[in-house]
């Protein structure tokens, strides 16, 4: 490298990440303003339900847009209600929004529209009837989805969460280590199964699991909990993943105090 290209080097760097802060901005209202020409000259349900499923995948962080994902989500709606996965994906977006009302009403009238022809309504029934505090119909929702697909680690572990919170203990330790004989190091179902085992009073078990899941969790990345968790903003990754260890963490604390206190008792 050459005295000068040394120098430039560096110049050149500074001005390519310069260029990239300016032009995400710049992209982002391009496309924007090329759906609402778009649209606006040409409305149809799917090109609506297009541009809403644009800005709704966590894989596209710097498309991400939830209000603009529902504004035309809701235009196809005005066009078209039968449009199929609408009333799913609105229902999603009811969900982050904390309105567990709402995101009934709208998975209600996806299942009611296409019932088994789209199980993973189920699914997101089952995560919104949870948050509501609906376990035990929550639960029924989980069964019905993993006949579709029995592997889908996220669901099996949101199953087992409601499981776990209707007090079905037993039954939240069958449904993680049926996730687990697919998924043996998943830090999800080891430490839902950690607090099954901890819950049917098996703390050296429990504790077991919960270590385990404690080494898995390090290995996770961003990517796989946006994979876990599709509709969440992408800009939550680091947070999310943060809480998830904490949770874990917390978890061993929980069960070694627990042995500690079993054997203080005992001398």
């Amino acid at each position: 490298m050459t005295a000068r290209s040394r120098v430039l080097w560096p110049v050149l760097c500074i001005a390519a990440l310069a260029a990239a802060f300016f032009w995400q901005p710049l992209y982002v209202d391009a496309v924007d303003g090329y759906e609402d020409i778009v649209f606006a000259i040409a409305p149809s349900a799917p090109r609506a339900f297009a541009y809403g499923e644009r800005h709704f995948s966590a894989s596209s962080p710097l498309l991400y847009d939830l209000p603009r994902a529902e504004r035309y989500f809701e235009a196809a709606r005005g066009i078209d209600p039968s449009i199929p996965f609408l009333y799913h994906e609105l229902a999603r977006i009811a969900f982050l929004k904390g309105n567990f009302t709402l995101a009934l009403q709208d998975i209600n009238s996806q299942i009611l529209l296409w019932g088994d022809k789209e199980p993973n309504s189920y699914y997101v029934r089952g995560l919104i009837e949870g948050y509501a505090g609906q376990y035990d119909v929550a639960a029924n929702d989980y069964d019905h989805y993993l006949q579709f697909d029995p592997h889908d680690w996220a669901a099996i572990n949101d199953y087992t969460w409601v499981l776990l919170k209707a007090g079905r203990f037993v039954d939240a330790s069958v449904a993680a280590l049926k996730g687990l004989a697919y998924f043996p190091t998943n830090p999800w179902l080891l430490n839902s199964e950690a607090t099954a085992l901890f819950e049917m009073h098996r703390p050296n078990d429990a504790l077991s699991d919960a270590l385990r899941a404690e080494a898995a969790v390090g290995a996770v990345t961003e990517a796989q909990w946006l994979t876990a968790y599709p509709g969440n903003d992408p800009a939550s990754a680091s947070d999310g993943l943060d809480s998830l260890r904490t949770a874990i963490q917390k978890n061993v604390v929980a069960i070694r105090a627990s042995l500690q206190s079993a054997t203080s008792s005992t001398q």
